[in-house]
């Protein structure tokens, strides 16, 4: 849960987390609905699903038993090689080296190392100067060490040099570029997309599709949506959004549909890019849902809490529910 996401956010998920899986068991046996719907909000949703098989393979391939080496651990679903090593030194006292980004930063700086901590070869080097300090038999302690100095001192923009333990030993301060250390590539410019969504009404139900498992917000539910078509080379113009709505209900979900005005528009951050989604009411007309390798279903506006989605779904739900109630 930590992982891309702060600690303050964390906690309140943590502990409802335990609560409904206080068991890898109980983990293992739960369905990947019940899963998503429990990390809803956390993001990062190939976290739930891994962690969702990590535990069906520990409890149905391992007895239940949680491996108790870096080497056993990374041979579960989502546990890389940091965390293989965290755990395996902090939990089970292995002398297993870490490589976040505080002990990337920490590193670079005490050593004034110059390579991007980003890239393949940067990275591999940062692995194995990690590996030739490790203290023998205090792995754990001093993984925890370096974590906390990178997280409370040694910090991106601000390090606390004149309080730092490890002062007299840092390279990049001794030389004044600790503010240049990490090495990291310049930030490349964040692509826009923009989708057309369809709230699709059929009496007292709307539409609903759950996402493949291999794409973004795999396993979660969603509403019809297309890309919207950029202007065309010959005259500048693109399809009208109601035209491209109405196309593509027909052709991608067997739907004849009347598309009607644009009710919302929801702006959402990924890490790779930038959405915006243009939300249009929409009411079914005729056909059947088209057979697809994803679920569709028609739900009712009050069963739409039991679906979990990703926030932009999540904020047209809350739409359409809200202003059921009010009319």
């Amino acid at each position: 849960m930590l992982q891309q996401t702060q600690v303050e956010t964390v906690i309140p998920y943590y502990r409802r987390w335990l609560e409904r899986f206080p068991s890898v068991s109980a983990l293992a046996a739960a369905s990947q609905q019940s899963v998503l719907a429990l990390w809803e909000g956390l993001g990062y949703y190939s976290r739930a699903r891994n962690l969702h098989r990590a535990a069906q393979q520990v409890q149905h391939e391992l007895g239940g038993a949680l491996p108790r080496t870096a080497a056993g651990l990374r041979a579960l679903p989502g546990i890389g090689r940091y965390t293989a090593g965290a755990i395996a030194s902090i939990a089970f006292g292995e002398d297993s080296a870490v490589l976040d980004g505080n002990v990337k930063r920490v590193l670079a700086r005490v050593f004034d190392f110059r390579e991007d901590v980003k890239s393949p070869a940067g990275e591999k080097e940062l692995w194995v100067l990690a590996e030739s300090l490790l203290p023998a038999g205090r792995a754990g302690d001093y993984n925890q060490a370096l974590m906390d100095l990178g997280a409370l001192i040694c910090k991106p923009r601000a390090p606390d040099c004149p309080r730092c333990p490890v002062q007299r030993l840092c390279a990049a301060y001794r030389l004044g570029v600790q503010h240049e250390r990490p090495v990291t590539p310049a930030r490349r410019a964040v692509p826009h997309r923009v989708l057309l969504a369809a709230v699709v009404r059929k009496g007292p139900r709307v539409l609903l599709e759950q996402r493949a498992q291999g794409a973004l917000l795999g396993g979660l539910w969603a509403f019809p949506a297309v890309p919207q078509p950029q202007p065309t080379a010959g005259n500048g113009a693109a399809p009208r959004p109601a035209s491209v709505l109405r196309r593509a209900l027909r052709a991608q979900w067997g739907l004849a549909a009347r598309v009607g005005a644009e009710t919302q528009t929801v702006e959402h951050g990924f890490t790779h890019f930038t959405l915006t989604v243009r939300v249009f009411d929409c009411e079914w007309q005729a056909g059947a849902l088209t057979r697809s390798p994803a679920a569709r279903k028609w739900v009712r506006l009050n069963e739409l809490t039991e679906y979990p989605m990703g926030k932009v779904d999540r904020a047209i739900a809350r739409r359409i529910t809200a202003k059921e109630i009010s009319d």
